[in-house]
């Protein structure tokens, strides 16, 4: 049957807007930059995916004829963001073609046959965890910055390791990242059972999974979640997305923490170190963002050098009672660090001048960054 349908333009431009990321996405595959319709009696099922996320949401519509077919996502998406009506028609013509009415306005529009479109993911729909959101919108803020980009040779560390404990009768959930440079972790404590929420022994969720999760979350009060063997599962009562699981090992972070004495404390203002950093790092090369960090008594000194502009230097006022240091580090990978913490107070602990820098504070519960440093 051809398909025939109208759908108010708010209810439709939140369909679609959710799934732009996924499916401008350059491929080998047409088809995975086009939306599939499909126009039931209670209205549209929109789906987009590129092989590695795929979402399926439902939008209420107004449906005189039943049918499928897939549609470019971008133009589709701009033509009813730009619309000036509230009431969108689609009609579908000849061959996979529409017409699109908005008020005075119309579009001819070319799709694809829905036959072409890669199926959606099979679940158990029985193995769910209801989550409050905020929750994991907590848990990836903390983590998201230090993934992995995709050119990285390690495949694992484009991922984020997602693990569960339970401590002191108390549930946790955890996210891991690290891009090989440095390592963030942040552990929340969680108000629900997860004895029967199943994890992989290593759970690894991809980059651009982690952000369209991210995604979901937002002005949701709850989801609910699934990880199965090789795909993870969210959804609400209007949407679904499931994610593709990476396969691999992770580094053995923990390992990394306990090598790390947490005697050797200093500490220091969150926000005027922060603004001094964003200083400093004007004047850094722009590859590695290198600074040094002269430590002694109650003073920190900042500089950083720039063979083609100049240098800066700055100096911040810190605790610490410990051996005067000379450190090296990537000016950005602190920025990002300190601009995630909410705490006035940051406490870090170094070791020695070849010894990464580990950072906590008491106000930021369950968060821990791990800097490796760099040579001068």
């Amino acid at each position: 049957m051809t398909l025939t349908c109208s759908v108010l333009k708010n209810d439709f431009i939140e369909g679609l807007s959710s799934l732009q990321n996924i499916t401008n996405k350059r491929g080998t595959l047409a088809i995975l930059s086009n939306i599939l319709i499909e126009a039931t009696s209670n209205g549209l099922i929109l789906t987009g995916t590129d092989l590695e996320v795929g979402f399926r949401m439902f939008v209420p519509a107004e449906v005189d004829s039943i049918g499928s077919l897939t549609l470019p996502s971008k133009k589709l998406f701009e033509i009813v963001r730009e619309s000036g009506a509230e009431e969108i028609i689609i009609e579908e013509t000849e061959n996979s073609w529409v017409k699109i009415r908005t008020g005075l306005s119309s579009y001819n529009l070319a799709g694809m046959a829905s036959e072409e479109f890669p199926a959606f993911p099979d679940f158990d729909e029985e193995t769910f965890t209801s989550f409050e959101a905020h929750i994991f919108l907590d848990l990836i803020d903390k983590i998201i910055f230090s993934i992995a980009n995709e050119q990285e040779n390690i495949y694992s560390l484009t991922s984020v390791l997602i693990e569960k404990e339970k401590k002191e009768g108390m549930s946790y959930l955890k996210m891991i990242s690290s891009d090989g440079h440095r390592l963030s972790i942040m552990e929340k404590d969680v108000a629900v059972d997860i004895d029967n929420f199943y994890l992989n022994d290593v759970t690894l969720v991809p980059k651009k999974g982690i952000q369209e999760f991210k995604k979901f979350c937002e002005n949701r009060d709850t989801v609910d979640i699934s990880f199965e063997k090789k795909q993870m599962v969210i959804r609400d009562g209007d949407a679904v997305m499931v994610i593709r699981l990476k396969q691999g090992e992770f580094p053995q972070y923990q390992a990394i923490i306990d090598a790390i004495s947490i005697n050797n404390c200093i500490s220091i203002s969150r926000i005027p170190f922060l603004e001094s950093l964003k200083r400093i790092n004007l004047f850094t090369e722009d590859i590695f963002h290198t600074i040094q960090l002269q430590i002694e008594g109650d003073t920190m000194i900042l500089t950083s050098q720039n063979a083609d502009i100049g240098s800066a230097k700055d100096e911040q006022k810190i605790m610490y009672a410990g051996e005067s240091l000379k450190l090296g580090f990537n000016c950005r990978y602190f920025i990002e660090t300190l601009q995630v913490m909410e705490c006035e107070t940051v406490e870090a602990y170094i070791n020695s001048e070849n010894s990464p820098c580990y950072m906590r504070s008491d106000d930021d519960k369950g968060f821990i960054s791990i800097i490796m440093p760099m040579q001068l």
